[in-house]
């Protein structure tokens, strides 16, 4: 027989299939009863569980059974709750976690990883939104496949477009595609901090924002005036690339922002002929990246001609091809991201703390 602190114990050692943790490292053992060689309890890792969550709970009740308990009532919980913050933000009501996909310079695809990273989570079951801050080549619209001009229900904030069961908002909603957007740097990010705060998002587990290219002043703004979860780095092998990326990863740790991990894109090109694989924008830049900042890598995409007519024609891989080997490694890309997310400390910013009046 079982003791609770024994089922704790045998429980959270279990590892998880995402990062191969123990789900102690994410308090994922709760509810716990024990009546006599029975044990109830609920296992919620912090993260969606639509494709991992039957191979959890074998693992848990494998090893519980293994322990010595008779009978096994486990119940597998993807809750999803906040987490922090910069220390002088507060979360949005409506919004649970943010995740910014950010890049050093433009044309690595940053883009496109964040409108399949938004699908991807989505398809293991969370409720996502797109926010998209990039002002000056706001593309999101065109690979979601949404179109329109947002309404309001309230007369104060604006409903975001639905599209591919993402809730969406962008400036490319409100110009016409071919209008330049000739902005100074303070009227962007003033801009871009109204999308977030006024549109009326539908209780969000994640959104994310596919932020401007860059590490000026409207990314610094952004980066310390919109409370960020986490921050994903895209790059290229290319050496190029690399050192405009390692810009955008301090320039996040300078203001707090936990980086989550970073993305290689066009990491190789195998040819659909003869199965050549080459390396044509380096090789390994990504790793070594990753050894000198201590930030994990979270996928390598190839350079694939599929996903960008897939993004062009506003279905992303993740939903043109979901059962693909790209939407696979996207899926992974996703799960690590938000498994990354369960792992920092519970959102506390809206916590009201309670006053207790003592009569002398």
């Amino acid at each position: 027989m079982l003791t609770k602190e024994q089922v704790l114990e045998v429980a959270g050692a279990v590892e998880e299939p995402v990062w191969n943790l123990p789900l102690s490292k994410y308090k994922a053992i709760r509810n716990v009863i024990v009546d006599g060689d029975s044990v109830a309890l609920t296992v919620q890792p912090g993260y969606p569980i639509k494709s991992v969550g039957a191979q959890i709970e074998q693992r848990v009740r494998k090893a519980l059974l293994d322990a010595g308990a008779g009978t096994v009532l486990l119940t597998m919980s993807g809750e999803i709750i906040s987490h922090r913050v910069q220390r002088t933000l507060k979360t949005l009501s409506s919004v649970k976690n943010i995740i910014a996909v950010s890049s050093g310079k433009g044309g690595v695809g940053k883009s496109t990883v964040a409108a399949n990273l938004a699908l991807a989570l989505s398809a293991e079951g969370a409720r996502v939104g797109m926010l998209d801050a990039d002002i000056y080549g706001p593309s999101q619209p065109t690979m979601l496949g949404a179109s329109g001009q947002p309404t309001s229900s309230d007369g104060v904030n604006m409903d975001p477009i639905e599209s591919l069961g993402l809730q969406i908002n962008s400036v490319g909603f409100m110009i016409s595609p071919d209008e330049p957007m000739i902005w100074r740097g303070p009227l962007v990010a003033q801009a871009l901090t109204q999308l977030l705060n006024q549109t009326a998002w539908d209780n969000l587990d994640y959104l994310v924002i596919d932020m401007p290219p860059g590490t000026g002043d409207i990314q610094l703004t952004l980066s310390q005036s919109v409370p960020v979860t986490g921050a994903i780095v895209v790059t290229t092998p290319q050496d190029i690339a690399l050192l405009d990326a390692k810009k955008g990863l301090r320039m996040f740790e300078k203001v707090n922002v936990p980086v989550l991990g970073i993305v290689e894109n066009m990491a190789m090109y195998v040819c659909p002929e003869c199965g050549h694989m080459e390396h044509v924008f380096g090789e390994g830049g990504a790793r070594r990246m990753s050894e000198q900042y201590h930030v994990p890598v979270l996928g390598q995409l190839p350079l694939d001609a599929k996903i960008r007519e897939q993004a062009d024609g506003g279905r992303p891989t993740v939903v043109a091809d979901p059962d693909g080997a790209v939407a696979k490694i996207y899926r992974e890309i996703a799960l690590k991201a938000a498994a990354a997310v369960a792992q920092t400390a519970k959102d506390m910013s809206r916590v009201i703390p309670s006053v207790k009046v003592v009569n002398d």
